[in-house]
């Protein structure tokens, strides 16, 4: 099999199907965690079985470690502005609007100790996230829309950029109404998509999984260090 040819893209549409196929169970179903966890364990169940299908694996996800110090340096110029905006719309937007933010004091994430937050467990959330989301689900649909075009001899520049824009847009709202991150932020998921949708904008741009996670990380620090602070 050529390098640059992907099999098994189609597996991305599993962790799609089971994120939004949740908000159908009946609602005591939704409430129990491990039923919550389901579309990521088959994002990555997904993930595995494409890897086994398919060579020059590393490339195809964005991770080149050429692209190391360029991922740094986008990611964390990405991360620094995403976490200032984000930590003003929620220490100060929302509760001008009357919404409240208490609630994060109840999260898994502020019962973990600040030391084990900072950085690592960010850090590690920010690698496994932008692996699934980023790398996996929105390069195969990318992978899968090109493909498909171009087997039926339609790969017109409108084709081709209506795949990009609907891949970046699905891969963004799979991200944000990942079932685990709703139960646990509530109204706050919609800020993951617009995040998911500016992350997903550079790895289409740049391909480089390295910049997202980074930009992923730093921003998150910068919320979890500024919500945290504000409700003490």
């Amino acid at each position: 099999m050529n390098s640059n040819t992907e099999r098994a893209t189609g597996l991305a549409f599993l962790p799609i199907v089971t994120t939004f196929g949740f908000y159908v169970l009946p609602l005591n179903w939704q409430s129990n965690v491990l039923i919550q966890f389901i579309p990521q364990l088959c994002a990555y169940l997904a993930l595995g079985l494409w890897a086994f299908h398919n060579k020059n694996r590393i490339a195809k996800l964005g991770l080149d470690t050429r692209k190391i110090l360029l991922g740094l340096k986008w990611g964390t110029v990405t991360g620094i502005i995403l976490g200032g905006v984000n930590s003003i719309v929620i220490l100060s937007l929302i509760p001008s609007f009357g919404g409240s933010i208490e609630f994060l004091r109840d999260t898994p994430h502020a019962q973990i100790p600040v030391w084990v937050m900072v950085p690592w467990f960010i850090l590690c959330i920010a690698c496994a996230v932008e692996l699934n989301f980023r790398g996996f689900v929105l390069g195969r649909l990318l992978a899968f829309c090109s493909t498909l075009v171009n087997r039926h001899h339609l790969s017109t520049p409108t084709l081709l950029r209506l795949g990009v824009i609907l891949s970046w847009v699905l891969s963004a709202f799979t991200f944000s109404f990942d079932p685990f991150m709703v139960a646990t932020f509530g109204y706050l998921h919609w800020i993951a998509a617009w995040d998911g949708l500016i992350w997903g904008w550079i790895w289409i741009r740049m391909t480089n999984l390295y910049a997202v996670i980074i930009a992923h990380a730093v921003e998150v620090l910068i919320v979890y260090l500024a919500v945290r602070a504000a409700l003490i």
